[in-house]
């Protein structure tokens, strides 16, 4: 059974900072997830928001070759953020991102998993080559599409802190430990 709803804490969706709404969902997907409800179960369009914050994150942090390193190059991961580009409507991104994943695609499976066993750090002409800066360059901003598309979205709540956990409580079966 999938939990219908996208929430996020009423400060996180008060604040001028859209990347809070994406954290705050983050926090929410995490704390879902430790008390063992499945991904099938959490909200599809929740997940494909804080996978597009991974690549984002990865991105800005590493740039590509980043990404492709700490994603194992995952084939679902890969399309997921591919259908959240194409939903948010941030063509150039999406075909830079094409663009990035054919050179990928491109290289050897051999040459692949030898960078993806590898060490990131140092001399690495496959992190070279993978590296590309355009993404910075381009006028869509991922933090405020993404943050954007939550707050719109039908099955978006922003709830107080207490009453996300009494919500998920009544979700997994049992209090949940606040910290």
């Amino acid at each position: 059974m999938e939990f219908g709803r996208i929430i996020v804490s009423e400060t996180a969706f008060n604040s001028e900072n859209p990347q809070d709404i994406i954290n705050s969902n983050i926090s929410i997907i995490n704390l879902m997830r430790e008390e063992g409800v499945a991904d099938e179960a959490i909200h599809d369009d929740a997940l494909m928001s804080y996978y597009l914050d991974f690549y984002v994150s990865q991105y800005t942090q590493g740039n590509f070759a980043q990404f492709v390193y700490n994603s194992g190059w995952n084939k679902e991961l890969n399309e997921l953020i591919e259908e959240a580009l194409t939903i948010l409507g941030a063509e150039k991104q999406l075909e830079f991102f094409q663009q990035q994943a054919k050179k990928v695609r491109l290289m050897s499976s051999v040459k692949l998993n030898k960078f993806l066993k590898g060490k990131l750090e140092g001399v690495n002409p496959i992190r070279d080559l993978l590296n590309d800066n355009t993404f910075f360059d381009l006028d869509e901003n991922l933090v405020e599409l993404n943050a954007n598309f939550l707050k719109s979205h039908p099955d978006f709540e922003a709830l107080p802190i207490e009453e996300i956990f009494t919500t998920l409580e009544e979700l997994v079966g049992h209090e949940i430990k606040r910290n």
